[in-house]
């Protein structure tokens, strides 16, 4: 207990003033002034003692959470869900990739980095659609910085399970991007040949500034050829079919309110 040291200190210091008021033995004097020295050294010692405890029961309770994120990660038991989505879609799930607390979390602060990297603009959140619904609308509700929505649609999947890498925009922006600072929010970038081809497309169009944010980057599914810079990624993303969060496969599973993997039986 730290406590007791400083009270010893004082009654030594105390005692010494006392003595020497009466004049007492000046070697005795010299002893407790000594014994005054060692209190506050040891005093000393038991702060650190406890700043180094503290510091290691920091760690280890750090350590516990990031064991505990990296469980979540890994992935989580479908059941704990199952009751709250429709049976059809909680029997083909493997496992929750990433649970919807999970995902707010990293909302929040993907949203607080773009605030400040846009402060004092206004920009055009443009969503991809589909899959861009609950991103972007869960996204840009924690911004701090003033914002137009509006979406463009493009095609490259179709009920495959994988990028054709053939885009074609079928709805295009309700304004004209010029001098606008654009920023693009798709769920989940695959080989990156539809984002570079928005890319390319919004600056042809002259706007002020371009940045990309997504929930999910597939980077093992990435195409060496496309050259293509992600500003704000939510998560990287296992070579996995995912669903959920905005993404869906054959339509379906696109609400779920987490991430999660398809069984194999399920799209092949």
């Amino acid at each position: 207990d730290v406590e007791s040291p400083r009270l010893s200190i004082h009654i030594a210091k105390y005692i010494v003033s006392v003595t020497m008021s009466v004049g007492v033995d000046k070697a005795f004097i010299q002893k407790l002034s000594e014994f005054s020295l060692y209190l506050n050294s040891s005093l000393e010692s038991l702060k650190n003692k406890q700043v180094v405890e503290e510091n290691v029961k920091s760690g280890e309770a750090e350590k516990e959470e990031k064991e505990e994120h990296k469980k979540e990660i890994i992935g989580s038991p479908v059941n704990k869900v199952a009751k709250n989505i429709p049976h059809k879609w909680a029997s083909k799930l493997k496992t929750i990739l990433f649970s919807e607390q999970k995902i707010e979390a990293r909302l929040k602060e993907m949203a607080a980095k773009i605030s400040f990297d846009y402060r004092g603009k206004e920009i055009v959140a443009v969503g991809l659609l589909t899959g861009c619904i609950l991103f972007q609308t869960n996204l840009l509700k924690y911004l701090t910085i003033p914002y137009q929505i509006d979406f463009v649609q493009v095609s490259s999947y179709g009920h495959g399970t994988s990028s054709s890498g053939n885009v074609k925009l079928k709805k295009d922006l309700s304004r004209d991007p010029k001098g606008k600072h654009i920023l693009i929010t798709e769920d989940l970038i695959d080989t990156g040949k539809t984002l570079a081809f928005m890319a390319k497309y919004f600056k042809d169009k002259k706007c002020a500034s371009l940045k990309i944010a997504c929930l999910l980057s597939k980077k093992a599914r990435r195409d060496p050829s496309v050259s293509l810079e992600v500003d704000y990624v939510g998560f990287d993303c296992p070579n996995e079919f995912v669903v959920g969060y905005g993404m869906d496969f054959k339509d379906e599973y696109r609400c779920l309110p987490f991430v999660g993997v398809l069984k194999p039986e399920a799209y092949k």
